[in-house]
């Protein structure tokens, strides 16, 4: 996927552009609805879709103090997006310069910048200094900078409007059904392999240790999941929480996954864990022999 950081970028791509505007957290299916609109257009007219984000979360800017945890970093997020099919992405950085840029401004900067003929967003998404740029004002614009422009509705699936809102809820209350339903993909975190103490070598189940780059997490416990390691989804278990069982267990939750039948080293490896379903709480046990044998137990319910 071609990921581009500034508006400048957009003049090397072939036109007519169509570009899908949002911050996108979670890439859910009110997300994918916005950009499949990008992908139409760009596929019946021999141009160019490009997804447009920022980088970091603009609540994260501006309000540091009231930012909701994340459901997808950035690069989760341009990962999930290749996987949808997109080829082209413009993470533009966000600052607070950049968050007193009046809409229309915004606007003129990506229309001289490339042959821009459509913009698609959800319908009720604001933009710009203040947050007064809308459908409206794209509407308003449109016929003087070339472009239409398109709102997609709010979407509902069994009369619950998705929103990353909703899916916060239910992942951190451990409704993992409930947010794959209004993710329309199985919950995932996402972050790069870490050195650990390597203890689970010792009784058998060697297990990569991740930090996720999610700040959402569900519920400290065990699931069952997979792990996508390049093109190959792997079958596992993992732990999300503390390790209580281990001696000087770290205070911050990482997430441990023992993958099955695997045996290659992962230490810098990238991976993508999916979660199927959920086992059991986390628990302290009395020893590592204890241990040791409820995890074999965890590895014959993920197997299922």
């Amino acid at each position: 996927m071609n990921t581009l950081t500034a508006i400048a970028d957009l003049a090397a791509l072939p036109g007519p552009i169509a570009i899908a505007a949002g911050v996108f957290d979670g890439v859910h299916l009110g997300h994918r609805a916005v950009i499949s609109s990008a992908l139409e257009f760009a596929a019946k007219n021999n141009g160019s879709a490009v997804v447009l984000t920022f980088d970091p979360h603009p609540t994260s800017v501006l309000r540091p103090g009231n930012a909701s945890p994340l459901l997808t970093s950035t690069r989760h997020k341009l990962r999930i997006l290749k996987a949808l099919g997109v080829e082209h992405t413009l993470v533009i950085p966000f600052d607070k310069a950049f968050a007193a840029t009046e809409p229309a401004d915004f606007i003129q900067q990506l229309a001289a910048a490339c042959p821009l003929r459509q913009i698609c967003v959800g319908e009720d998404w604001a933009f710009g200094k203040g947050r007064a740029g809308n459908l409206a004002l794209l509407t308003a614009l449109g016929p003087q900078l070339g472009f239409t422009a398109s709102g997609t509705p709010s979407v509902a699936i069994a009369g619950q409007p998705v929103s990353s809102t909703a899916i916060r809820a239910a992942i951190q209350s451990g409704d993992l059904p409930t947010a794959q339903r209004l993710l329309g993909r199985e919950f995932s975190l996402f972050g790069t392999v870490i050195a650990g103490n390597q203890l689970g070598r010792t009784i058998g189940f060697p297990t990569a240790n991740i930090r996720p780059e999610n700040e959402q997490l569900p519920p400290n416990g065990v699931y069952a999941v997979t792990a996508e390691l390049g093109n190959k989804r792997i079958p596992g278990v993992a732990n999300i929480g503390l390790r209580p069982t281990v001696q000087d267990a770290d205070k911050e939750r990482l997430l441990e996954v023992h993958l099955f039948d695997f045996t290659s080293d992962l230490y810098g490896a990238d991976l993508e864990v999916h979660f199927r379903h959920f086992i059991r709480p986390e628990q302290k046990f009395a020893s590592l022999d204890a241990l040791k044998a409820q995890i074999a137990a965890d590895a014959a319910a993920a197997r299922v």
